[in-house]
């Protein structure tokens, strides 16, 4: 495939191909396997946007600590066996690019990936997903599942964005007061959301909303706005002390400088697609200074 010459192709380490891309509304990095946007800054944005792990693994048939990690056709363990992957197949698949073209403001890429032999093996349909990504000033990911199959298939997703901040005892999430959840730090449970969300121990929570929200990151004078189309679930994310310490991915002190903020399908949002249908998820996120 030609490339538009501010998108050039390289050869990670562990062998798939990785795309950089610099352009003059942005610079970033994409990743074929899990069609994985790793990186992603605006022009004029003197910090990073998204977190990627400096102890990412970049090995096919391994998840890439950061980014924008793509969980599908299930979100967290598998609802039945967990020895299955966390997270499902997807970010740990080889996607296959269709198309990548660059406008004036911004440069988009589609990938595919479609059932084999070897994704039955673990999760038995017939599908077909795309991955729109889209990136200048604004960047928006899309992923559609097409059920390709004589059966209907239930999934639940997430576009598991990891957001860098300067100090997430400083950061606020806002937009879900009021707003219904699963606490899943401990023993699970259901919750109410009391004011906006602030960080001084392990968060990890799935909001049943529809709706966009606001990360305020004062330590680096800027707002994060987040929306998002086809989600019935919000997730919000920060592993911690000890959990940092236990991912073998991630350094010990990494949960200082970002959280997760996804849009996803999860708990009572699981999507059901019946034989030949379809389902889009979209997020977009925009950097703002702060007010």
């Amino acid at each position: 495939m030609l490339l538009p010459d501010c998108i050039q192709a390289e050869d990670s380490p562990g062998g798939f191909r990785t795309y950089s891309i610099k352009h003059p509304a942005c610079s970033a990095s994409v990743a074929e396997n899990g069609a994985h946007v790793m990186t992603w800054q605006p022009m004029g944005q003197d910090q990073p946007v998204l977190y990627l792990s400096p102890q990412a693994t970049l090995s096919p048939g391994k998840a890439i600590r950061g980014g924008i990690p793509i969980c599908w056709p299930w979100f967290n363990a598998h609802p039945s066996d967990p020895t299955k992957p966390m997270h499902g197949i997807a970010r740990i698949q080889r996607w296959e690019l269709l198309r990548a073209d660059a406008q004036l403001d911004h440069v988009s890429m589609l990938f595919r990936l479609r059932s084999t032999g070897q994704t039955c093996d673990v999760w038995p349909h017939d599908f077909t997903c795309h991955v729109g990504i889209s990136l200048g000033a604004k960047l928006e990911v899309s992923l559609m599942t097409q059920n390709n199959g004589t059966e209907a298939m239930v999934i639940t997703e997430a576009l598991h964005t990891y957001l860098a901040v300067g100090d997430i005892a400083q950061t606020t999430v806002r937009g879900l007061k009021g707003a219904r959840y699963l606490d899943t730090v401990g023993t699970p449970a259901q919750r109410l959301q009391e004011g906006e969300i602030t960080f001084g121990c392990e968060v990890d929570r799935q909001y049943v909303s529809t709706a966009g929200v606001v990360v305020d990151d004062p330590a680096w004078d800027r707002r994060l706005i987040i929306d998002k189309l086809g989600s019935g679930t919000t997730v919000v994310w920060n592993p911690w002390i000890d959990k940092s310490k236990r991912l073998p991915d991630l350094p010990d002190e990494a949960y200082r400088g970002f959280l997760c903020v996804e849009a996803a399908n999860a708990g009572e949002a699981a999507v059901r697609l019946p034989p030949g249908g379809h389902h889009v998820i979209v997020t977009t996120l925009q950097v703002t200074r702060a007010a």
